[in-house]
This record gives structure tokens, sequence and C-alpha cells, in this order.
């Protein structure tokens, strides 16, 4: 998996992985943070912003959907796995570029 932040683009194997805006903004800040977990409450902070108001599903939904566009399994995790009790972390090897 490669990010690649000046072209703000992602892929997977070599192929390019169409991602939203906060899709991106999600998967780089895990990546940026790894091998650390992140909180629930730090993911939605930093990339939905300090007074994001909603439900946290919001960023259970957003996972989900990254997880299937980098053909990822919650089971079998090779890039987001789950913290329990505390959120998310990225397990990949960090390789980013721009």
């Amino acid at each position: 998996l490669v990010l690649d932040e000046t072209e703000h683009t992602v892929t997977v194997d070599g192929e390019r992985v169409a991602l939203t805006y906060k899709e991106f903004e999600l998967l780089r800040e895990l990546m940026e943070n790894a091998p650390g977990a992140m909180s629930r409450d730090e993911l939605l902070q930093s990339v939905w912003g300090y007074d994001f108001i909603g439900e946290t599903r919001t960023l259970d939904m957003h996972i989900g959907t990254l997880r299937h566009k980098l053909g990822d399994e919650s089971t079998a995790p090779r890039y987001i796995k789950t913290v329990r009790g505390v959120g998310y972390r990225f397990l990949g090897e960090v390789e980013k570029e721009g």
C-alpha cells in the first residue's frame, strides 16, 4: 500500500484505489501514527475537526468502506486493525510519497 500525499492517491499492489477525501485523510492519520493505535476521539478530531458533532458510527462506517476498498478484512486485517476498547491502528509497512 502506497499513499502519495502530493498526488492525493493510494495504490494497493500497484493498482490505484479511489478514495473519498475523508477516507484518504483517515488512512493518512492512521499511517502517520503507526504503529501506535489511535482512539476514536483522536480520529474524529483529526479527520472531522474539533467541532464534529455526530455519532461515532460515522467513523466505523468510514473504516468499513476503507477496508473494503483496500481489500482488507476486519477478521484478518492486513492494514487496519481494530484495537478493542481503544480505536484503530495501521498494521502495514508505512510507505508514503510526496
